[in-house]
């Protein structure tokens, strides 16, 4: 049988930058699972490069726990590495590579514990969803949240391993991300009163949001859960201009709301959206009628707020021994599958101080705390 430091060895070595495909990764765990007589689901995008893997272990007839984890990682460009990033280097009881904690250290351990999880009959079955994009605005998983929901059986419970250092996580804020474009009208900057400055303007709308986001830190909108307790917007990108002697014509800026789970984020983009429309855009058309101001979106998943009485948290706090409930700053998929009525918590190994870092890594001790924690969920189902 693989260890879990075996199999994050293999699962590292695929280079699964949400940029490239993860068809590789995908395809060895199918392999894997067929070892142990377990058959594998893949839901692939339109272009079929990439695929959610969907498996189950144990009875089919029921619902069961879903053990849930994304395969893609963030880029490593620019980044000062001082090992290789896909291939798996171990000092002084730390596992470094790119996607060690976030999140394949959790899907390494997940592998390890599929022999132990048939050892025997399991009452209750685990299901196995993997997906891909979840970095670039959780969109993989939808597709294989779709396909659940025309299931009879579809499960009771889902555990995501995003790495929290193994402590039980039942909330998370939802994100929006959105683009803004502003079309002006170029003309030699010596006349800048004839032309309309697309980076102005562009400017205004980001005050505007600044002004929005500090309303949305007043005392009273607090949830001190959360860290910051609050709902946040910022601006992220911006890009515009040719030439200093020339009046910009075009101006983009990204931004986004990180939002607490029961405020709406696109209260933030109706409000940027009628300041456009009522006060800046009739400003720049009144100089040049073919001037305009558009929005795109970009992303979004929503928040999660899991009942602290609820069976999954109820769950979560025996299989980590620990009722010390808690919430993340960064988002997961979790949202999306309290959206399709599956109950959700968060509990993974590593910590996302480490994600998104050169020299990402897991330690040894937090991979044999999620084995602790699966052999327990292999104990707890074995056992009805």
């Amino acid at each position: 049988m693989s260890t879990s430091r075996e199999l994050l060895a293999r699962l590292i070595a695929f280079n699964t930058v949400s940029r490239e495909s993860n068809l590789a990764l995908i395809e060895f765990i199918r392999d894997y699972l067929a070892s142990f007589g377990c058959e594998s689901e893949l839901l692939f995008n339109a272009e079929r490069t990439k695929a959610n893997l969907f498996a189950t272990l144990g009875p089919r007839d029921r619902g069961g726990v879903a053990l849930s984890g994304h395969t893609d990682v963030v880029p490593v460009d620019g980044q000062a590495w001082t090992v290789d990033p896909f291939t798996l280097s171990e000092h002084d009881g730390k596992l470094y590579g790119r996607g060690t904690a976030d999140m394949k250290g959790y899907l390494a351990c997940v592998l390890a514990a599929v022999p132990r999880l048939l050892a025997k009959p399991l009452r209750l079955p685990v299901h196995l969803a993997f997906s891909y994009d979840e970095e670039v605005g959780c969109l993989g998983v939808r597709s294989l949240l779709e396909a659940l929901e025309q299931r009879e059986h579809k499960p009771i419970v889902c555990i995501i391993g995003e790495p929290t250092e193994m402590r039980p996580v039942l909330g998370h804020k939802g994100k929006l991300a959105m683009r803004c474009c502003v079309q002006g009208a170029a003309c030699h900057s010596a006349y800048a009163p004839q032309g309309v400055n697309a980076i102005e303007y562009a400017a205004r709308l980001i005050g505007r949001l600044g002004q929005i986001g500090q309303g949305l830190a007043a005392k009273d909108s607090h949830d001190e859960r959360f860290d910051p307790p609050y709902s946040t917007v910022q601006t992220g990108m911006i890009s515009g201009g040719r030439a200093l002697n020339i009046v910009p014509a075009e101006c983009q800026f990204d931004f986004e709301v990180r939002a607490l789970p029961d405020f709406d984020a696109q209260q933030v983009a109706d409000q940027l959206q009628e300041y456009a429309r009522e006060e800046l855009l009739p400003q720049m058309q009144a100089v040049q009628p073919r001037t305009s101001i558009r929005f795109q979106p970009l992303s979004a998943y929503p928040g999660l707020a899991t009942d602290p009485h609820s069976e999954a948290a109820e769950l979560i706090a025996q299989l980590s021994g620990s009722r010390e409930f808690g919430t993340v700053a960064f988002g997961t998929e979790g949202g999306l599958f309290a959206q399709a009525g599956i109950p959700t918590v968060v509990c993974g190994p590593g910590s996302m101080d480490q994600g998104h870092k050169p020299d990402e890594f897991v330690s040894l001790d937090q991979l044999a705390a999620c084995d602790a924690m699966l052999d327990r969920l292999a104990q707890h189902l074995q056992d009805g």
